[in-house]
């Protein structure tokens, strides 16, 4: 996102995973409307699409109060069973 648009070969480099493997990652997050690809000449450009992470970042704050209700109710348990004797 920092960089704006990149190669393909730009978000391969230095990350440890084959150009096959980014390959399908990027197409998975093409095909869930995360990223954007535009072909110039050989290469194919990525960009973010910022509607795909607001709608992830919507739906995170949305069940937000769920996930820190169960939290808490996993801490209560954990904490109890820390406490028994052994």
């Amino acid at each position: 996102m920092e960089h704006g648009e990149l190669p393909a070969a730009d978000l391969i480099d230095g990350k440890g995973m084959s150009g096959a493997a980014v390959s399908r990652h990027l197409k998975v997050l093409r095909e869930a409307g995360l990223v954007q690809q535009r072909i110039k000449g050989p290469q194919r450009i990525y960009s973010i699409q910022p509607e795909g992470l607001r709608a992830i970042a919507d739906w995170t704050i949305s069940k937000r109060q769920f996930w820190e209700s169960s939290l808490d109710r996993l801490g209560d348990i954990l904490e109890r069973e820390n406490s028994w004797p052994t």
